[in-house]
């Protein structure tokens, strides 16, 4: 398909040839007044499990808009099993970080609270907005999955140890990410507050035979940007990037 359709929407529903959906009023409202679609455009649908469709718009109404699936455009396939576990931060900073996780290919987003961690709380469906609104412009198939906000403490008791967990350890202790990632097996990122692992926690993490300490390198970062940085590491190496794009 030369020309791609400018809309594209998460459907929480079963796609299929010939059926007809009608929208929600959130993505109702998004297509008939902020993006002005009129009948008969086309969009692209994706659902996580039944890969991309095509779908025209068959009713712009005031309350509600229907559209018709048409063929589809891409099957579903496997994307990276990488977990991204990281300290919720300052509004503005956790939405970035939630919505480059989806970019990057994160299949969980996990807020994790740590001793240091400034948040008190964590606006899950502010999140899942940002997450699904990445998806979909980054055009991956699937809906990173939000996990329910815990403690770290919980989440390390509670952990399959099947899953190697990566911490970004400021301290320099642990070698650097790049040299430091198996090769193959489900993984996960864990990235702490502004201020760090508290020492306690470090410990605690060492502790866990399935967590190994990594860094990124002789500089500081914050811990937006550490996330980011970590993630492009893991695909560049061990994940995704090594595939060549889409219709190359």
């Amino acid at each position: 398909m030369t020309d791609r359709p400018r809309l594209r929407l998460f459907i929480p529903a079963d796609l299929a040839a010939g059926a007809v959906l009608t929208l929600g009023k959130d993505q109702s409202h998004y297509l008939a007044n902020v993006m002005r679609a009129k009948v008969g455009e086309m969009v692209l649908l994706f659902n996580g499990q039944d890969g991309e469709w095509l779908g025209a718009l068959a009713d712009v109404g005031k309350s509600a808009v229907r559209l018709t699936v048409g063929a589809q455009t891409r099957p579903q396939a496997p994307e990276p099993d990488l977990w991204l576990l990281a300290a919720p931060l300052k509004k503005d900073n956790t939405d970035l970080v939630a919505e480059k996780a989806a970019e990057l290919g994160v299949s969980r987003l996990w807020p994790v609270f740590t001793r240091r961690t400034v948040a008190a709380r964590v606006n899950t469906d502010r999140l899942r907005a940002h997450l699904m609104e990445a998806a979909e412009q980054c055009e991956r198939l699937t809906l990173p999955e939000l996990a329910e906000p815990a403690a770290l403490d919980k989440v390390l008791a509670d952990w399959d140890q099947a899953r190697t967990l990566m911490f970004l350890d400021e301290s320099g202790s642990g070698p650097p990410l790049a040299q430091a990632l198996p090769q193959s097996g489900p993984l996960a990122v864990l990235v702490g507050p502004e201020g760090g692992f508290a020492p306690e926690e470090r410990a605690l993490l060492a502790t866990c035979a399935f967590a190994r300490p990594v860094s990124l390198g002789p500089r500081i970062l914050r811990a937006e940007t550490a996330a980011i940085a970590a993630l492009a590491v893991v695909q560049a190496i061990v994940g995704d990037w090594r595939t060549p794009p889409r219709g190359a």
